[in-house]
């Protein structure tokens, strides 16, 4: 597997893996990759669906942590990024057509890798825009995933001059035009990092540096800024949490963990969001940045605890 999970510095890949890619409905290859579990007695997996511009090795920390819990972690890298197909000839563009694909990877990968080679029950663990892929999956997993820990979920972008319903039109309107595979908000991936000080991600420089040394030494896993076809999906996805009705559909307990110094989605919409699901509830670090479980250990212990508390028999 030495040619398709890359370990680097300070992140070594954790033992006992299994990946592979798998064929979407439509031909696009998901890479994928599964941990089994180093304690006993075997408490089941956790699926986990990253974020994006995310990628399995930033996840190795927490399968281990996971690990330690009697969990297995099965990870995928959604289709546009990681070591997933990309699907423009312009490999650094974050695009997609529609969330339903991610919803429909999610949904190959629970029935060709989790069911026949991971011991249930399952859980799932998702991040940023894999919570809102989560919350779109949800009334197709029931009776399948017994709980959902959505870390900083997308459910509106933070600090935005228009209102989603605006950004949905103008989007709309760029779409219609042909200009959907258009950079929108980001361009190329910079050759040089961000700063540490600057950044919006987290406030622990270890972690910070780890997750630039996987991309300086893989950077076929980075990604530049999405296109006006992403940004239109992720209106049209989350249009869809606004309905009474697809709410009412997600049965599935869940747990919002939200960041409280986020700076790259709203934590006030998920809190909203949270108050609207009947199974739905939510904690908010204070003082944390958006990408929780690549925090400092005084916020990321804090994230363990909820998880810990919320998924039945994980406690470490």
């Amino acid at each position: 597997m030495a040619n398709l999970i890359f370990a680097s510095e300070g992140n070594p890949v954790p033992d006992r893996m299994a990946a592979g890619r798998l064929a979407a409905r439509d031909g696009t290859a998901i890479r994928w990759a599964r941990f089994p579990a180093a304690a006993r007695p075997l408490k089941g997996t956790v699926i986990i669906v990253p974020g994006r511009n995310e990628c399995i090795e930033k996840y190795f920390e927490t399968v281990r942590d996971l690990s330690k819990r009697g969990l297995g972690s099965l990870v995928f890298d959604l289709r546009g990024q990681g070591g997933s197909d990309r699907l423009l000839a312009d490999t650094q563009r974050g695009h997609v057509r529609s969330f339903d694909d991610y919803v429909g990877d999610l949904e190959e990968i629970f029935e060709q890798i989790a069911l026949p080679d991971c011991p249930g029950p399952y859980y799932m663990l998702a991040h940023s825009t894999g919570g809102l892929v989560a919350l779109l999956a949800a009334p197709g997993l029931v009776n399948r995933v017994r709980r959902m820990v959505l870390t900083a979920p997308l459910i509106e972008f933070a600090g935005l001059p228009v209102s989603m319903p605006w950004l949905r039109r103008i989007t709309g309107l760029l779409y219609r035009l042909g200009l959907g595979a258009r950079y929108f908000g980001g361009g190329p991936r910079k050759d040089a990092p961000e700063p540490f000080a600057t950044n919006k991600l987290t406030t622990d420089h270890s972690r910070y540096e780890r997750n630039v040394a996987i991309y300086r030494a893989h950077p076929q896993l980075a990604l530049g800024g999405p296109t006006v076809a992403w940004i239109r999906a992720v209106c049209m996805a989350v249009d869809r949490l606004r309905d009474p009705d697809f709410l009412a559909r997600i049965h599935i307990p869940l747990l919002i963990v939200a960041a409280g110094a986020d700076e790259v989605v709203s934590t006030l919409a998920a809190e909203r969001l949270a108050g609207r699901i009947r199974s739905g509830s939510i904690i908010t670090i204070d003082g944390a940045r958006h990408e929780l479980l690549q925090e400092a250990d005084l916020y990321r212990e804090q994230v363990l605890a909820a998880f810990d508390a919320f998924v039945p028999g994980s406690g470490a």
